[in-house]
């Protein structure tokens, strides 16, 4: 018994690994957040097998079931229409749920949206906070407010109908000449990399239609030079 957490192409399906195809092959069930976008990389890698539909609309329900299957013995391989499961995706509470059970998780490392934007960005990639999306209506603002003062840079996630909203919401908050990168449709025939400042990208993209799955990111805001005080390692005497 045991569950793995498979990561799926972001866009080019060229980027699934060996070690998925053979996970894939291997299991009993696939967990889909959506059968047919699963189904169609499945059938593209030549894989047949039983899909269970697993999303964010059903999460709380189905865990129960799916730990119930797998601790009589199933194996059981999760993915997501995209990516690595649970970053930004349902998956959490599964895992959470598995390891309380004693239920062996394994996953995978694979491909995962934010990490080619951040290096793609140009932006410092020591040091960063992964924010996804953020609140659509209700604690937005107060989650804006206290980014204010974050010194690494800030990734986030956004769709393309509310990217202009987030880009002008970013440069209220943090200033209009913060550098930011917008990557769009990474790994795909499309995909587009537009760097500069918030001001700069904001026109850029109010000239466009914008599509496909959209990463932010934003540099953190510049840490401050400590004043020293030009007498302060001279002798007061």
């Amino acid at each position: 018994m045991k569950l793995y957490i498979v990561p799926t192409p972001i866009g080019n399906l060229e980027d699934i690994t060996l070690r998925a195809i053979t996970i894939l092959k291997s299991v009993d069930v696939v967990l889909a957040e959506d059968t047919r976008t699963s189904g169609t990389l499945l059938k593209h890698l030549g894989i047949s097998k039983p899909m269970h539909s697993y999303h964010i609309h059903n999460e709380h329900q189905t865990v129960s079931r799916v730990v119930d299957r797998i601790l009589k013995g199933e194996t059981m391989a999760l993915v997501s229409d995209a990516g690595t499961p649970a970053v930004s995706d349902p998956g959490f509470l599964l895992v959470r749920e598995c390891i309380k059970q004693g239920i062996v998780v394994e996953c995978l490392p694979g491909p995962t949206a934010f990490v080619p934007a951040l290096v793609n960005s140009g932006l410092p990639s020591d040091r960063f906070t992964f924010e996804g999306f953020l609140p659509h209506k209700k604690g937005r603002q107060t989650r804006l407010q206290n980014l204010v003062s974050e010194e690494r840079t800030m990734i986030f996630y956004e769709s393309p109908h509310r990217l202009i909203k987030a880009l002008q919401q970013f440069s209220e908050y943090f200033g209009a000449d913060r550098q930011v990168s917008v990557s769009r449709e990474l790994s795909k025939i499309y995909e587009e990399n537009i760097r500069g400042t918030l001001e700069e990208v904001i026109a850029y993209f109010s000239q466009k239609t914008i599509k496909g799955e959209i990463v932010i990111v934003l540099a953190g805001k510049a840490e401050e030079k400590k004043k020293t005080d030009k007498y302060e390692d001279e002798d007061p005497d």
